[in-house]
């Protein structure tokens, strides 16, 4: 298959091939609800330590909260010892997560220096051990997620991507670019499709996806089974409507009024406060709220106050100035 639609991961089935791809600090329970409610076809948690599993972490706990409404939804683990991810998956198999994801990308330093995350790449015989470990305890498809190569002197996605396949993975997703380059410059598709050309189960895209056309071109370079929509949702749950409507209609639907993106950023910050408490909530809706208003008029010298906000009132406020065009308030 290559194209729009449906695609099934080992025993899930998704409505269609757009997905939410797993970022740390972003990818959160609140932030994947609107996206499930805006059309992706599946939501990826952000990555989960498995050591902080089995040492039954508090905060750990939190971060692997489910909701009803998002599933399907695809738990990330990391870590590099087999034994303790295995003993990890044991550990949370009364989870409702449909899907289980190993990062292989992370490109941050503290998680590299463990060995985890991309470094994995530069060892794909443990590749194989961890996908066959996992898929040996989990009785939910078990996925990878890597990047094009740790350097551009060592690109080798593909036998990374067949040693999870051989591992026993259900799919592979791949982001265009090596861990060097982080999110810098273009991600390079041309990798892409050498993983799909070389595997026989499905290989999602992921690296520069920022609207329909983008999406549509990406399946066609590269063959590709799904495509994977990360930095490009920050601050834009609406990017997954906008695809949708693209690929079944032919165009784009209308981008949001400055209503609705007010609130969504409301109704986005009652979730926060829900799960974590007005303190953390509003706190962390601060980023969020910065992207939301990226690029309108007067959000700039507005990012100051945004980093103000201590509660729901200033944070609709604060909101209603940029987003409602109301400047006589301030």
């Amino acid at each position: 298959m290559s194209g729009y639609g449906k695609l099934t991961i080992g025993n899930v089935t998704l409505e269609n091939n757009i997905i939410l791809g797993p970022m740390a600090g972003v990818s959160d329970l609140p932030f994947r609800i609107l996206c499930k409610e805006m059309g992706a076809g599946l939501v990826c948690m952000e990555m989960v330590s498995a050591k902080a599993i089995t040492y039954k972490n508090k905060n750990t706990g939190a971060l692997m909260e489910i909701h009803p409404d998002e599933h399907p939804v695809s738990l990330q683990l990391f870590g590099s010892e087999p034994e303790v991810m295995q003993h990890a998956v044991e550990m949370i198999k009364d989870r409702p997560y449909d899907i289980l994801d190993v990062n292989m990308g992370c490109p941050v330093p503290k998680v590299v220096s463990n060995g985890e995350g991309s470094a994995l790449m530069k060892n794909p015989a443990l590749i194989e051990k961890i996908v066959k470990a996992l898929v040996q305890v989990s009785d939910r498809p078990v996925t990878v997620k890597i990047r094009k190569g740790f350097t551009e002197n060592s690109v080798n996605a593909v036998e990374c991507a067949l040693a999870a396949q051989e591992g026993g993975a259900a799919a592979v997703a791949v982001h265009g670019r090596t861990r060097e380059q982080y999110y810098s410059g273009q991600a390079d598709w041309s990798i892409i499709k050498e993983v799909k050309d070389a595997l026989h189960i499905p290989v999602i895209g992921n690296g520069d996806v920022v609207d329909g056309e983008s999406a549509k071109r990406m399946f066609e370079q590269t063959g590709c089974d799904g495509v994977m929509v990360a930095r490009a949702a920050q601050g834009n749950p609406f990017i997954f409507r906008e695809i949708k409507s693209y690929f079944e209609t032919g165009k784009a639907c209308d981008r949001p009024t400055g209503q609705e993106i007010y609130d969504t950023v409301i109704r986005h910050a009652d979730l926060q406060l829900q799960y974590k408490g007005e303190y953390t909530g509003i706190r962390e809706m601060r980023k969020h709220v910065s992207w939301y208003t990226y690029g309108m008029p007067g959000s700039a010298r507005f990012r100051n106050e945004i980093n103000q906000m201590t509660d729901m009132d200033s944070l609709k406020e604060a909101c209603k100035k940029v987003m409602l065009g109301d400047l006589s308030m301030g």
